[in-house]
């Protein structure tokens, strides 16, 4: 799909801020409101914008921290459909947060999220490692957020550069 200059600058808005005001997303791209909900409307039907999320720093409150893994995950691919079916049969399980198809020494990177190291463990060995395509998973625990989604967790220093208006 082709966007206009002006519709990718509402996707780029938007993808920065999805809680910026119709006024001010009209303002920064130079349209009208009518026409900025037009393109947000048209984007929302295309699917090219799918959904509006918050990012929750969780290791902030107490009893919610939980735990997140990045499972690499060989599989052998089925003629006919490739990686996409035992992808879809993947992605169907709750704890399951994202599935990428990777170039590399594993197929598919997988995100999951648990209450506990157990709880993801058992969802490898129960659930995930049982599939019939899957050859072998290798397991990292994050430890740690320092960024995600273009959002800094840790208050650092400052930006210190000049504002330069026009």
């Amino acid at each position: 799909m082709r966007l206009t200059g002006k519709e990718l600058e509402v996707v780029e808005i938007l993808e920065k801020n999805a809680r910026v005001s119709i006024e001010d997303l009209a303002s920064m791209a130079g349209l009208t409101e009518e026409e900025a909900e037009a393109a947000i409307k048209k984007l929302e039907e295309l699917k090219i914008v799918v959904r509006y999320p918050a990012v929750i720093d969780w290791s902030k409150i107490d009893g919610h921290e939980g735990v997140t893994a990045m499972i690499d995950v060989k599989v052998t691919p089925k003629r006919g459909v490739g990686f996409d079916e035992v992808a879809r049969r993947i992605y169907r399980f709750p704890e399951v947060k994202s599935v990428y198809l990777m170039s590399g020494a594993y197929d598919l990177s997988v995100i999951i999220e648990g209450r506990s190291m157990n709880e993801v463990a058992r969802f490898v060995s129960e659930k995930l490692s049982t599939l019939e395509s899957v050859i072998s998973t290798t397991t990292h625990f994050i430890l740690k957020k320092y960024k995600h989604d273009g959002t800094i967790f840790e208050p650092g220093e400052e930006d210190k550069r000049i504002l330069v208006s026009p």
